[in-house]
């Protein structure tokens, strides 16, 4: 299954927020560079933070609850 970046976190716990959100919601996602960023902080600029990573058919629904939620970039 092809996985597409939504949003990038600096924040484990936002980013654990709106991760079971979406999941509660059946969407398919994930979180990528989650456990690096976690133990070591200063390495997310170099890899552009936790990532959201969501399953590419349900990426329209995932932004309209984002947008519902007022998760916008």
């Amino acid at each position: 299954m092809n996985f597409i970046q939504v949003r990038s976190y600096d924040n484990y716990i936002y980013a654990h927020i709106v991760l079971s959100m979406l999941q509660d919601s059946g969407i398919n996602c994930h979180l990528k560079d989650e456990y690096t960023v976690t133990i070591d902080p200063f390495l997310s600029p170099a890899l552009g933070g936790i990532k959201l990573m969501v399953a590419g058919p349900q990426l329209e629904r995932a932004l309209e609850l984002l947008e519902q939620t007022g998760n916008v970039d």
